[in-house]
């Protein structure tokens, strides 16, 4: 008799073996960065469906280039500002002698994604780019146990009806395979049905991690309620102020081409749980990890993780938004004060 799948101990991405991640944030700017550090290098590749990416450094991760490890991926606030968080973490990598050797030189692989949170009630008034310290100070940070909600990356981020957020699940399959995710919700789609109490996700939460409101018992939900965000924005002509950014990983031995259908089944996972997904103003994007070492799985054990991983990633969206916390001058309400004061 096999073992049920069931929750890692953390119901983090940091239940697979090998990782840590670590945030940083500037509440009065509203923003902040997200890191995952592997202990060795880590065999990665990315998949964006989204019309309108942010990122730095994902050509490498392509099946078919030279680079197969690397070193960290950040997920970062701030828009393209928010791609100097990786030069942060570059720098601290290297001070740790971590990198991809080329003759006597060392270069750390920090391949990263950003969204947009310029506009969002912070102070963005700064004299100098924020996102360099702040992913350096990310990694500092990063452990097996983070914070979820308005944190890291998720500290600015919106989605269409409420606070956004960064967010987080795993799963332990019933072969002891560990898979996680790590999201940041900042999207132009509606993570909840119209009404606000029920997600999209619900179908696929495990132990009321995201409230235990369950699914939405009414039918024919063709088209989500007007965006309280698209409103919000209407005043700066910010159509482009969406995405959603992820990370699924697992321990595994995935090759980097298999690390690529990881990322690209994970979207499954997104579209469940966000609504309308993948449009033409997102960005959206999922890195896929495996930290198992060189190696390959067979066709059907790798169709399992990656269906687990878009588990995990629904999963992780509806934690993000059930996590966060509200601040001044924000600009809409959290999923909680929704549900609890009838904001």
């Amino acid at each position: 008799m096999t073992a049920a799948p069931r929750l890692g101990p953390r119901n983090l991405i940091t239940d697979v073996a090998g990782l840590r991640v670590g945030n940083a944030e500037d509440h009065a700017v509203k923003t902040g960065t997200t890191v995952l550090v592997g202990d060795a290098p880590l065999t990665a590749s990315v998949h964006v469906m989204g019309g309108a990416p942010g990122s730095k450094e994902t050509d490498l991760l392509a099946p078919d280039t030279t680079v197969q490890g690397v070193d960290a991926l950040v997920l970062s606030g701030g828009s393209a500002f928010g791609l100097d968080a990786c030069s942060g973490v570059m720098d601290g990598l290297r001070d740790m002698g971590r990198g991809f050797a080329v003759g006597p030189m060392r270069v750390p692989i920090v391949p990263g994604a950003i969204i947009f949170d310029l506009i969002n009630g912070g102070a963005k008034d700064w004299g100098e780019n924020p996102y360099r310290a702040l992913g350096r100070a990310a990694l500092s940070a990063a452990s097996q146990d983070f914070a979820l909600g308005s944190a890291g990356a998720g500290t600015g981020a919106l989605s269409a009806m409420q606070k956004g957020g960064l967010g987080s699940a795993s799963l332990v399959m019933d072969d002891g395979t560990t898979v996680g995710a790590l999201v940041v919700v900042n999207s132009l789609g509606s993570v909840t049905t119209p009404g606000d109490r029920h997600f999209w996700a619900a179908p696929f939460e495990m132990d009321d991690e995201f409230g235990g409101a369950g699914p939405d018992p009414t039918g024919g939900q063709m088209t989500p309620a007007p965006s309280r965000k698209a409103a919000a924005m209407q005043t700066y002509s910010a159509a482009l102020s969406n995405t959603t950014i992820a990370i699924v990983a697992t321990d595994a031995p995935l090759s980097k081409t298999q690390c690529h259908r990881l990322a690209v089944t994970a979207h499954d996972g997104m579209a469940r749980a966000i609504v309308p997904a993948h449009t033409p103003l997102d960005g959206d994007l999922v890195f896929g990890v495996a930290t198992g070492g060189t190696g390959t799985v067979d066709t059907q054990r790798l169709g399992n993780i990656a269906h687990a991983g878009a588990v995990c990633l629904a999963r992780a969206i509806g934690r993000g938004i059930y996590a966060a916390t509200p601040a001044g001058g924000d600009l809409l309400p959290t999923y909680r004060q929704m549900n609890t004061t009838g904001a």
